[in-house]
């Protein structure tokens, strides 16, 4: 089993938790992910490992809730566990010296692109970072983002935070105002879709994570089969990371959707008779505390 010691509301359905893995926690860099299983008869999800502490041995995991399964995970806290937590997978991020480098985050793909900003802010790079989100309370990793880059662009679609506009409207303005020499995008696959399209006349080198497509995370299952520079590639074996100006995003879109029909009904059934699913998730009382009920 793997214990939930923190579990933080960072926005409404999104959530902070920081788990026990110690050797996960020594091995894992950025841009991996790893596979949780909840319960017996839970599902295998992936989930990019937003940070780690190798001191401590844990692991931090922001999870938003749109399935049975990240909505069930969000109900846990303390007290509660997980009992399997499958990692680090995928290829790490390719960190170098890039020069300037431009790391988008789209919702909750600021996670993802958050351990990744931090290493090529390391690795001597000029990090700006440009934080997207449909309104103010959806923003996430704020401050986080702003320690690890030189500069920080803020835009909300409604413009309740930041500016007014799309991740998109940003970036064309920092391409006009000085040299990009790298963009990593996160997020939604519009989003993504866009930001490739914005840098490819410029051809900056621009890499996308596919981690939204995944399934079973070890290649077995097939599911996450996407076309990348012409050929068949499994994101969570070949990626989650590949060339943005490669991928064939039109088939991507249609892998994301492939499920969406008996997502939504296993969601539906959760709903309504929660109780069953709780009742299978582990218990691993902290010292010194009692279990928490579920949220």
């Amino acid at each position: 089993m793997f214990p939930i010691l923190e579990a933080t509301q960072l926005a409404p359905d999104i959530k902070r938790l920081r788990v026990a893995a110690p050797r996960v926690a020594r091995k894992r860099l950025p841009g991996q992910f790893v596979i949780v299983r909840v319960h017996e008869r839970g599902e295998r999800i992936p989930l990019t490992i937003a940070d780690s502490d190798p001191v401590r041995g844990d692991l931090t995991l922001v999870v938003q809730g749109v399935g049975k399964t990240t909505k069930l995970i969000n109900a846990l806290g303390p007290g509660d566990a997980l009992l399997d937590l499958l990692g680090p997978l995928g290829r790490p991020s390719e960190v170098a010296r890039y020069g300037t480098a431009v790391v988008v985050g789209g919702g909750v793909g600021a996670a993802i692109a958050y351990p990744t900003a931090v290493a090529l802010h390391r690795a001597g790079n000029r990090v700006v970072a440009i934080l997207g989100a449909r309104r103010r309370e959806l923003v996430v990793l704020e401050e986080e983002l702003r320690r690890a880059s030189d500069a920080l662009h803020l835009v909300t679609d409604d413009g309740s935070y930041g500016r007014r506009g799309l991740v998109t409207d940003a970036l064309a303005e920092i391409l006009a105002a000085e040299p990009v020499d790298y963009v990593l995008a996160i997020g939604p696959v519009r989003m993504m879709r866009a930001v490739a399209e914005a840098t490819r006349p410029r051809g900056i080198r621009t890499v996308v994570s596919l981690n939204s497509v995944m399934v079973d995370g070890t290649g077995m299952c097939g599911g996450c089969r996407v076309i990348v520079g012409g050929g068949s590639r499994f994101a969570c074996v070949d990626g989650p990371e590949f060339d943005a100006h490669e991928v064939d995003f039109d088939v991507l879109e249609q892998r994301n959707a492939a499920y969406r029909q008996a997502e939504a009904e296993a969601l539906e059934r959760f709903l309504l008779e929660p109780a069953g699913d709780f009742a299978l998730v582990p218990r691993c009382p902290l010292p010194g505390r009692e279990a928490e009920a579920p949220a």
